[in-house]
């Protein structure tokens, strides 16, 4: 038990500590947490395209049968946000889905995804945690049984029904870096009428040789396709598609957090409401909200916060700086597939590169950069506990102004610029944030978050 550490949306650990036996106490600890607060209904069982995870997943699902839980299964492999719609389209208990995200092919892991379609918050996890043990022995009449449903066509109805967009004059190149999003991201943008270029559409248990995370450096190929004429707009999944990145012809890599600004300001033409974006996400955010009389708010990082924001805001679209985003309309659980299609439709009203230049235009210009420090994850509580005797009273020649310990510590500076050190939540690293209104003052500041930390890691 004391390998099975649940940091963001559940456990995730490379196969010499992911193993049959923790998956079925997993299994178990979910199948007695649903059952002690009364939820009865089915539950969806998911997985990636990893070698290992549709064994973990049938691990999964004779442990959930074998405590009467009956379990709806895909066809094969497919993205996490078709679990999280499938839990409240189906009214389900909830979802376990076998993935590692975008970590490397030697990482696996389980997210678990309550009945309401958006993430685990802490005390769901702790009350899971609480609960691991063997599995239970049940007589075999009081078992559930498992059966194979399509997970993929209510998603895309649903899809289609929420993004009204116009793609048949646009080419798209789809890079699904080998992951869950092949044959899913693709198809819904065929179905809305745009050509198709793929890449990286088979599945491939390596994922290549790459870990499959839609981050610039292993991005070069869909880069260069768009750049050179070959496609109207870039978009890549990272492996359970839960997460997107955009490439567009001006740019290039288009930064998420210009992305989420440019979603907003789209956003905002025909509808209302707040924004929820994380402590690690661009003030961008805030003036395009400013400029329509719309009130951002500010969460920690990690998408469960934002989904609570959603809900407690009534907000018209959550995201961060990660690639991870939802709508109004949807569920509360970031969705690469459904923002794919928004994307698209995004780009076909509007060029991506002349929204986003306007809004630079409009607001200002600015620049966002991390990099990361390492410290094992037992050092971290000792790290942040330290660094709060630390904080100067001015950062690269800038004073700090104000200090928000909400995740970690942010130091909004006089100029407006800013710097924020958290932990990870998936790695033995803190991140240092920085953001400021050019890539000289963005690198001094991240220099001068290193040199803090120098201090006490």
């Amino acid at each position: 038990m004391e390998t099975i550490n649940f940091g963001t949306d559940g456990w995730r650990a490379t196969l010499k500590e992911f193993t049959v036996p923790r998956v079925r106490m997993v299994g178990q600890a979910v199948a007695t947490y649903l059952a002690d607060e009364g939820l009865e209904g089915p539950v969806a069982v998911g997985y990636d395209a990893r070698e290992s995870s549709p064994e973990f997943a049938e691990e999964l699902t004779r442990v959930l049968c074998a405590n009467g839980f009956d379990v709806l299964l895909p066809e094969r492999d497919r993205p996490t946000p078709l679990f999280a719609y499938g839990i409240v389209e189906r009214d389900l208990a909830g979802a376990l889905v076998v993935t590692a995200s975008h970590n490397p092919p030697e990482y696996n892991g389980i997210k678990f995804i309550p009945g309401d379609g958006a993430p685990a918050l802490p005390e769901v996890m702790d009350a899971i945690a609480d609960r691991l043990a063997e599995p239970e022995q049940h007589p075999d009449g009081d078992h559930g049984s498992a059966r194979e449903v399509d997970f993929v066509s209510p998603h895309a109805d649903h899809a289609m029904e929420l993004v009204d967009g116009d793609l048949t004059d646009l080419t798209v190149a789809y890079d699904a870096m080998h992951g869950s999003g092949r044959d899913t991201t693709d198809a819904l943008l065929e179905r809305a009428g745009a050509s198709v270029d793929r890449l990286r559409c088979e599945r491939d248990p390596d994922f290549g040789g790459s870990p499959p995370e839609p981050s610039p450096e292993y991005l070069e190929e869909l880069t260069e396709r768009v750049q050179l004429g070959d496609a109207d707009l870039g978009i890549a999944n990272d492996g359970d598609a839960d997460r997107l990145a955009v490439v567009t012809p001006e740019r290039g890599y288009l930064d998420e957090n210009l992305f989420f600004a440019a979603l907003y300001d789209y956003l905002l033409e025909d509808g209302s409401g707040p924004a929820i974006r994380t402590v690690s996400t661009t003030y961008l955010i805030d003036r395009v909200g400013e400029a329509h009389g719309e009130a951002v708010h500010e969460v920690p990082v990690g998408f469960k916060w934002v989904a609570r924001g959603i809900a407690e805001h009534d907000a018209l679209v959550g995201g961060e700086e990660s690639g991870g985003f939802t709508i109004d309309g949807h569920v509360r659980e970031k969705d690469g597939v459904l923002m794919a299609l928004v994307a698209a439709a995004m780009h076909a009203e509007e060029p991506l590169d002349d929204r986003v230049d306007r809004l630079l235009d409009e607001h200002g210009t600015v620049v966002q950069d991390k990099i990361s420090v390492a410290c094992p994850d037992h050092e971290k509580a000792r790290v942040l506990s330290d660094l709060e005797d630390e904080i100067p009273g001015a950062i690269a020649g800038t004073d700090v102004e104000d200090v928000n310990t909400a995740d970690g510590f942010k130091l909004a500076l006089a100029d407006g610029s800013w710097v924020l050190v958290r932990p990870s939540g998936t790695e033995p690293v803190l991140r240092v944030y920085a953001e400021a209104e050019d890539d000289d003052r963005v690198a001094a500041l991240l220099e001068a978050g290193e040199d803090l930390l120098a201090e006490v890691v």
